[in-house]
């Protein structure tokens, strides 16, 4: 298929270069002044991949949207809302979208699907979502993993997942859009929440936070009516092992690094997601005590070490 990934950054460069191994055509596309797409524009190379001359890079966004039939979108969650306001202006009809990102809109509460529908009609423009566990430096030296993607259209769910599975990552069918989304963007909080205990000292206790998160997780998931299985799948506790103990993990990271008082320079999609979640919790009247507590760490100064402890003296009760 002719396939143009719009981002360029970590994870939209990796999705380029692995369309593009198994056989589709490739354009990467991202904005013009962006050091991401200027560094691969001038060596076909960034910090954790290099693209073989059988992909395209380009900042043209007319070209890049109106020759593909399936385009792909891997930018910060947050910023999608205006990034349709733009790619809009192109005719989009006929195309499939796939969102390869992971968040909720913090300024709505609306999953990311739901903020494309704002602009398109879907079932002229149908929209899936590519969520799931794995990291770009493990699948550039060729370590396999699962994947997941999801859409309210069976068709295009099937023909998405048959054209993308390969040795490299199996896909299943998602059978839950919303368990996927809300449980792929819920994945990232938790995993700052254990980056909050690596930063403290308090790494045995994650095992604790993966039980715990989970049924949380799938609460909310229920609550906004999903299926509360999804948490349990690839979409969260999947993706658990690449989120709350990889080095690579950006979420992770964060949340070491902001409990020692240093500065993390790249994106960590679970900052705006534990506000998004608040929201679309209260909205639900589900109870999220510990995206509360990286919420309040994060945004109302409170001390990590009183908010992670106030989590070990709630109220006993029993745990399913």
């Amino acid at each position: 298929m002719k396939i143009s990934v719009l981002g360029c950054g970590r994870w939209g460069s990796c999705i380029a270069w692995y369309l593009d191994r198994i056989g589709h055509e490739v354009v990467s596309c991202g904005l013009e002044n962006a050091p991401e797409l200027q560094q691969l524009l001038k060596t076909h190379h960034n910090d954790y991949l290099t693209y073989p001359e059988s992909i395209t890079v380009t900042f043209d966004h007319r070209f890049a949207i109106e020759r593909a039939e399936v385009i792909v979108i891997s930018i910060s969650a947050q910023y999608l809302r205006d990034y349709m306001q733009t790619i809009t202006q192109y005719d989009l009809d006929g195309k499939i979208i796939v969102l390869c990102m992971k968040g909720i809109e913090e300024s709505t509460g609306k999953r990311l699907t739901q903020v494309v529908g704002d602009f398109v009609d879907t079932d002229q423009t149908p929209v899936a979502v590519w969520v799931g566990p794995g990291h770009p430096q493990d699948y550039v030296k060729g370590i396999p993993n699962c994947m997941v993607i999801d859409s309210e259209n069976e068709e295009v769910k099937s023909k998405l997942v048959h054209s993308f599975n390969s040795e490299l990552i199996r896909f299943y069918l998602g059978t839950d859009l919303i368990g996927s989304e809300i449980g792929a963007a819920a994945k990232n909080v938790v995993g700052i929440a254990a980056g909050m205990l690596d930063g403290a000292g308090c790494t045995s206790i994650k095992g604790a936070l993966m039980a715990r998160g989970t049924r949380e997780v799938a609460r909310l998931i229920k609550a906004a009516g999903g299926n509360e299985l999804s948490a349990y799948g690839l979409c969260h506790l999947g993706d658990y092992e690449a989120t709350l103990f990889s080095p690579w993990s950006h979420n992770r990271r964060f949340g070491e690094m902001f409990i020692k008082g240093e500065k993390f320079e790249k994106l960590a999609e679970g900052v705006m997601t534990s506000k998004a979640m608040l929201r679309l919790g209260e909205q639900l009247g589900v109870d999220l005590p510990i995206t509360t507590a990286v919420y309040r760490i994060l945004f109302e100064n409170s001390s990590a070490k009183e908010e992670l402890s106030a989590l070990f003296t709630r109220s006993i009760k029993e745990e399913f």
